[in-house]
């Protein structure tokens, strides 16, 4: 079983999350269900648990300002938020996992299993990654946290020639001719990586870097040529958007 805390000032969402773990992740126990930061801080270390479910926006002490109480994190999180766009936005660049409400049962199916499979802990790079986006603290960071079955890894975003998807995975194949398999789909790593413009979704199946193209061939949806000889596939549907780039 994972032991497991849920921290949301709203009662009904509480609720609807511990029926939706009862009846779609049955290996998750829920310990005890929390209405503020203050009382989740006082059972995470009663009670040490492995995964907290926690709520971005609370009165009086918000889930960032929680965290900052901790010297180390030594829980899994899923942080839970309606719409958010800029709480959002920080955690997709960290990497960290979050669940939007209301909570969909695959998404949290989804969320609770790579915290099964992945087995490691949020590294303390993250939190700072984190905290720097919430702050507003990011002049100059280019880097990209991205999430491996050991962990994460940061890699220079100029560095990353293309992504490819493969099922729930991304393969980041980047300019030292390596290739790093990211427990995340291609979407997930598309949302994450939105505010470098020069990334551009260009097949269901590829995500570029722009700077690294070399050339375009014309075609039904055509193909581009990559500083590495590669060749990726443009699907018809997003050559109109891909050309005006150029």
């Amino acid at each position: 079983m994972i032991k497991s805390v849920i921290i949301d000032d709203e009662l009904h969402c509480q609720e609807t999350l511990t029926l939706l773990l009862k009846e779609y992740c049955p290996q998750v126990q829920v310990l005890q269900q929390c209405r503020s930061a203050k009382q989740g801080l006082e059972a995470i270390n009663k009670l040490n648990p492995q995964m907290v479910f926690l709520d971005i926006e609370m009165p009086v002490m918000n889930a960032f300002e929680m965290l900052e109480q901790f010297n180390e994190i030594s829980f899994a999180i899923i942080f839970t938020t309606s719409y958010d766009q800029y709480a959002i936005k920080a955690i997709r660049f960290s990497a960290l996992d979050y669940l939007l409400k209301p909570i969909e049962p695959n998404e949290l199916i989804r969320a609770v299993t790579r915290v099964q499979e992945n087995r490691h802990l949020p590294d303390a790079e993250q939190f700072q990654m984190l905290l720097k986006q919430i702050h507003g603290n990011t002049t100059g960071f280019n880097k990209v946290a991205v999430p491996t079955a050991e962990g994460f890894e940061l890699i220079s975003s100029d560095q990353v020639l293309y992504c490819e998807a493969n099922d729930n995975y991304t393969h980041f194949y980047l300019k030292n001719k390596t290739k790093i398999i990211a427990c995340r789909t291609l979407k997930e790593i598309e949302e994450q990586l939105m505010d470098f413009k020069f990334f551009v979704r260009v097949h269901n199946s590829f995500m570029v870097n722009l700077n690294e193209v070399t050339k375009y061939v014309r075609g039904e949806g055509g193909y581009l040529v990559m500083s590495n000889n590669s060749s990726i596939s443009v699907s018809r549907s997003r050559k109109d958007s891909l050309l005006k780039f150029f």
